[in-house]
């Protein structure tokens, strides 16, 4: 019914307009011939406006991300620049591909080229030697395990007052050498972003795990075992017991930790240079963060050893290899600009060493007994030294963990790194 109404609705059309062709044609002509001529122009007269259809152009993918990123690109003195600045931003391989581009490295290119240049000459890009040794930070990583050393044989031999002020002089000479040791070469934070120090908590905890080190054993043994009074924990000639060895060789570990931070900073930075995909450089950069690890643990194994020979004290190598592991961890992601990691587990670490001997105590108050149960099984189990090698432990493998999904990232190991 309605194919039959529009037909005859077209058929009162063309007569229609066969009607006004006829009357408008001139005398002699033929009619029939001008409605053929006139009849196709009819539909712009009488038909419906037809709607506007969008023009597909050729869009430019990459435009919008240049626009994006201007500040990136304009400053950025090589195309690896700015794929590391991409990668920071959330950038990967697969995004990439929606801009047509194989990998982010390749998408980096054409943005680095498309960025209009001053005509003043920029520094050429460097990306195969990486990071240089200097003589500074060289010698300052020798400097804390060059002063703890005489500290360490003034405290075996003094004795009394004597001891305890060697002690607090060593404690200020030996904590400034290591603040300085810190802030230059490869321990120290990269630029890219304004330097801050760590926080006044995070000295706090570092200073508690250094000080359990030392006393912490002895402390927490004396605490199960009854109080001080108590004379299997005290030294023969009567000193409360300390454990040099393992602080001396975490000391003397900051040379070998500053030389495997610079073997991480140096490898990672010319695997980068000729990497051409974000994934290919997380999986090489994985086993060189692994791999430094390991070297300084055998360094500072070796260490443990030879001050453990020399003071004729316990090495207590598994406390000074899990609080070493940490400590390294926590400086390494510092020194990229992760600092909330680091200060939060650091600080958690030295409440749950300091939280044990107060678990022993608050145990032994009236209807407080199952308090102190999980410490007192523990230590009866694998004694006093169980207390710190489970925390740092677990505290390293948080860290590295954490370290594993940041510092194998490519922009933080670009030339001026990323800021978390």
């Amino acid at each position: 019914m309605s194919g039959g109404a529009g037909r005859t609705a077209g058929e009162r059309g063309g007569t229609t307009m066969s009607a006004r062709v006829d009357g408008d044609a001139p005398a002699g002509g033929d009619g029939t011939g001008e409605a053929e001529t006139v009849a196709p122009e009819a539909p712009q007269v009488s038909a419906r406006p037809a709607k506007a259809t969008p023009r597909r152009g050729t869009a430019d993918p990459v435009k919008s991300l240049l626009h994006q990123h201007r500040d990136l690109c304009e400053r950025a003195v090589d195309a690896l620049e700015i794929a590391a600045g991409l990668e920071a931003h959330g950038v990967t391989d697969r995004t990439a591909a929606r801009f047509r581009h194989r990998d982010v490295f390749s998408l980096a290119e054409e943005l680095y080229a498309r960025v209009p240049r001053e005509d003043e000459p920029r520094p050429p890009a460097d990306p195969g030697p990486g990071p240089r040794i200097r003589t500074d930070w060289v010698l300052l990583t020798l400097l804390p395990g060059a002063l703890a050393a005489p500290a360490a044989a003034g405290l075996l031999l003094a004795h009394g007052q004597a001891r305890l002020l060697i002690g607090l002089g060593a404690l200020l000479l030996v904590g400034g050498a290591v603040a300085a040791a810190l802030r230059r070469g490869p321990l120290a934070t990269r630029p890219g972003t304004a330097v801050r120090q760590p926080s006044l908590g995070t000295r706090a905890a570092v200073l508690c795990l250094l000080a359990h080190a030392l006393l912490g054993d002895g402390f927490l043994g004396a605490v199960i075992s009854g109080g001080p009074d108590d004379a299997p924990t005290l030294a023969p000639d009567g000193a409360w017991p300390v454990a040099l060895a393992p602080v001396l060789a975490l000391l003397l570990s900051c040379a070998p930790a500053a030389w495997c931070a610079h073997l991480l900073a140096a490898t990672a930075h010319r695997r980068l240079a000729g990497s051409r995909g974000l994934e290919d450089f997380t999986a090489a950069a994985r086993p060189l963060l692994l791999g430094a690890l390991a070297l300084y643990l055998a360094a500072l194994a070796a260490l443990l050893a030879v001050c453990a020979a020399v003071l004729r004290e316990p090495s207590a190598a598994p406390q000074a290899l899990t609080l070493g592991a940490l400590l390294l961890l926590a400086r390494l992601l510092t020194a990229y600009h992760h600092r909330h990691a680091p200060a939060v587990v650091l600080g958690a670490a030295a409440i749950a060493e300091l939280a044990a001997p107060a678990l022993v105590l608050t145990g032994r108050l009236p209807g407080c007994g199952f308090v102190a149960v999980p410490v007192q099984r523990l230590t009866d189990a694998w004694g006093p030294a169980a207390v710190p090698v489970l925390v740092c432990g677990a505290a390293a493998v948080a860290l590295l963990v954490h370290a594993l999904r940041t510092l194998t990232r490519a922009s933080a190991h670009a030339p001026t790194g990323a800021a978390e």
